[in-house]
């Protein structure tokens, strides 16, 4: 006799299938017990947090862009000021050249000047950038997608050994539960019959007890 013995809580390859007649007693069982166990099955779990009382909290900067939407829908983020790359317009030439004793023009000239730098660097940069995608982007699109492509064939790999596994695993239920079925109906009908025997023996027992009871009061009488 194997010390460990192994029991399963389904046998779906031995058991017939439940008839709707059963499923419904069962569930009529089951809805017996809760009511008389006083259950509100509409009511959660303290542990559970009701969806009502539930407040999402987020940051400010995306509340911001949440009030602007609800406001004008159809509004653009305009997070990044972009007018600093456009063209713009130059400050009033005076004459003569000399604007020394006009130190509002010198500050509009100074500004405009900043805003030159910042153009003439941004659009210096841009023109790196598109430089560098045109001769290198090519390369790093297709690496990209070598890289992807080795992600995808290993979690195909994965997940063939998953269901490789699974079916393994399903035979072998299978099989085990197979190899049993026969000694389970055994033991299911020898129990049938112990429990037949049981109530017979129980009515017999009976009966033999009012014979019992009816020889004594005809004795009496």
């Amino acid at each position: 006799m194997p010390l460990i013995n192994e029991s399963y809580d389904s046998l779906p390859y031995v058991d017939a299938p439940l008839s709707q007649q059963s499923l419904a007693a069962a569930q009529t069982l089951v809805d017996h017990d809760i009511q008389h166990a006083g259950i509100d099955t509409t009511q959660l779990h303290p542990a559970l947090i009701p969806a009502a009382s539930y407040t999402p909290r987020f940051p400010v900067a995306t509340e911001t862009e949440h009030a602007r939407l609800q406001a004008e829908p159809n509004s653009k983020l305009s997070a990044i000021d972009l007018t600093r790359y456009e063209d713009f317009e130059a400050p009033p030439i005076t004459s003569p050249t000399s604007d020394e004793d006009r130190p509002e023009l010198l500050a509009q000239w100074s500004a405009a000047l900043k805003k030159a730098y910042t153009s003439s660097e941004y659009v210096h940069a841009r023109a790196a950038e598109l430089g560098l995608l045109e001769k290198f982007g090519k390369n790093a699109w297709l690496v990209g997608n070598s890289q992807l492509e080795d992600v995808l064939k290993a979690i195909e790999t994965e997940l063939a050994d998953v269901r490789r596994q699974q079916e393994e695993v399903e035979a072998l239920r299978r099989q085990q539960q197979e190899s049993v079925s026969g000694e389970i109906k055994m033991l299911e009908e020898t129990w049938k019959k112990g429990v037949g025997r049981v109530l017979e023996t129980e009515v017999a027992a009976e009966g033999l007890k009012q014979q019992i009871l009816e020889t004594r009061r005809a004795g009496a009488a």
